[in-house]
């Protein structure tokens, strides 16, 4: 098999796994394209996205456009000739005129089993709705949104205690290693890619700050469920006494006292907040300013009073 020449299109942590393992396949990488720098920490101080600084440290071109229609940034990558373009988690709509650049396309590794969960975020709905199985899958970018043919797949099975940080940890490696296989196997002629059923489509647009709210009027596994699926972005929260509060995940409790939706129980050993149906026992606290903290330590210093209820 003769190598491809590569040019990676991925911007945050989960791309570079797939970084790591296209560096030790037979395939030659030429160039990084990832979203530009952008402010973070305190000071705002612009800062290379994780594929990038990967890029950096193995001496791999970076190519930064604010967005890929720009001619500038189409004319390097003819210029670069890939033979194909891997993308994960890039972040910025590719044009067809940049599609159609490399023979062989551009191929997405996309975090669920298509055509589940099309969008930003197919991980953090799976475990918010529940999901018990999902997985990865790479496909043939086109102008559709994830809708392209798929090359090849796998499964993963979500864990009861799974956040979506855990599973897209997992996702991210084993993911990275199909999409190597997808690309020897274009390499060697015997790649097919398959058109999507028109059946079970699901969208997984990226969950909003409001979408991340705790509704205690919910039964407990919803509560659950959402918490997870938030963490460990855009992180779950609620508030109290008017001030917001950022929350771990929970615990239900099978059987335990009745409480009013939100309403808190301090316990010697946890917390409880009441639910539609059983409460959870709180994990982590983070108050606005403060450092996160376990439920019961949070409790113990704001001297939580009786029927004190989490908005």
């Amino acid at each position: 098999m003769t190598g491809l020449r590569l040019v990676f299109a991925g911007t945050p942590a989960v791309a570079v796994p797939s970084l790591d393992a296209i560096a030790a396949s037979g395939h030659e990488l030429v160039a990084v394209v990832t979203r530009p720098d952008a402010p973070a920490g305190r000071g705002r101080h612009l800062v290379r996205s994780p594929a990038g600084a990967w890029a950096d440290e193995h001496g791999v071109e970076v190519l930064t456009p604010q967005r890929p229609r720009e001619p500038e940034f189409q004319e390097r990558l003819r210029q670069l000739a890939p033979d194909c373009v891997p993308v994960v988690a890039y972040g910025a709509l590719v044009p067809p005129t940049a599609l159609e650049i490399p023979r062989h396309g551009w191929v997405n590794l996309h975090f669920s089993l298509l055509p589940a969960w099309r969008g930003a975020a197919p991980v953090q709905h799976a475990v918010l709705h529940g999901d018990e199985v999902t997985g990865a899958s790479v496909f043939e970018l086109e102008a559709g949104l994830d809708t392209g043919p798929v090359y090849g797949t796998l499964t993963e099975d979500i864990r009861p205690a799974d956040t979506s940080g855990d599973l897209l940890e997992r996702l991210a490696t084993e993911g990275a290693g199909l999409l190597v296989a997808v690309l020897d196997a274009i390499a060697d002629g015997s790649a097919r890619a398959h058109p999507q059923p028109a059946d079970g489509v699901t969208t997984a647009p990226k969950l909003t700050v409001e979408d991340a709210r705790v509704r205690w009027g919910d039964p407990a596994f919803a509560v659950d469920r959402r918490i997870r699926a938030c963490t460990p972005a855009p992180g779950a929260w609620t508030t109290l006494r008017d001030d917001r509060l950022k929350l771990g995940p929970v615990r239900p409790v099978a059987n335990g006292p009745r409480l009013a939706p939100g309403e808190l129980l301090v316990e010697r050993a946890q917390v409880l907040a009441g639910t539609a149906t059983t409460p959870v026992v709180l994990g982590e606290v983070r108050a606005a300013g403060k450092k996160a903290m376990p439920a019961t330590d949070w409790a113990r210093g704001l001297r939580i009073q009786p029927g004190e209820t989490l908005v």
